[in-house]
Order: C-alpha cells, then structure tokens, then sequence
C-alpha cells in the first residue's frame, strides 16, 4: 500500500474549492471530465467520465473532505483507497493539501495524475473565475 500528498495554493476561498469539489457542473468544468458528485456523507460519486468512483465518508464544509476512492485500475478483490482533502485559508485565497492513502500496490503513478488531471486543469479554471 502506498501513501501520496500533494499541497497547492489556490486564489479562491476554502468555501469555493471545497464547493466545487462536490458539485457535479463545477468538478466537470474545473477537470474536464464528467463527474456526478454529491455533498452528502455516505452518497457515491464518480468522476473522470466513471474512471474514478466512490463514497463520500466525512464532509466538514469548507475544511475537510474524506473519500473512499477507486479508478477502473484497481483489480475487483483491491480495497478502495481514501483521499482526505484538507482547507486552509491564505491570505491570498487557500491551500488545499491532498492525501491519497491505502493505494493497493501495482497501480500506476498516481501522483502525476493527481498533477496532470486535477492540480493543473484546476489552476487553470480558477484563474479565469
């Protein structure tokens, strides 16, 4: 099992990250791909047109958000990993620092991908808000 983390800084508030994050237009614009999200515990969502799915554990408004978490990668008998998203106001706008836990061994270099298909395409739609 591997454990990976990633920090950026954003010029928006925590409460416009952690929104985006979970609402299904927002989080399609912001990676461009399709994702029906939801901002309730306990309710699934996917992302990246259904490669990404999962269950949302642990939502505390513009702080935290915790996930279960699986790509079309992982294998039918790998436990799902968990992703703890975490908020904190900058003063110019906030860092969000991504944790990827429990990655079953034998996946591919999540890491890149988390830069590659989130941290840089959400760079780029927060700078044209």
């Amino acid at each position: 099992m591997k454990t990976i983390q990633l920090s950026q800084e954003f010029s928006v508030s925590t409460q416009t990250l952690y929104t985006a994050w979970l609402d299904s237009e927002s989080h399609s614009e912001m990676t461009g791909g399709e994702a029906h999200c939801s901002d309730v515990e306990g309710e699934p969502f996917t992302a990246w047109d259904g490669y990404i799915e999962g269950t949302n554990i642990s939502l505390t408004p513009s702080k935290e958000i915790v996930q279960k978490w699986r790509s079309a990668d992982f294998g039918p008998d790998d436990p799902d990993s968990t992703i703890k998203i975490q908020f904190k106001d900058t003063p110019k706008g906030c860092i969000m620092t991504l944790t990827h836990s429990e990655i079953p061994d034998g996946q591919p270099d999540y890491h890149q991908g988390w830069i590659d298909n989130y941290i840089e395409p959400m760079k780029a739609y927060f700078q044209e808000k």
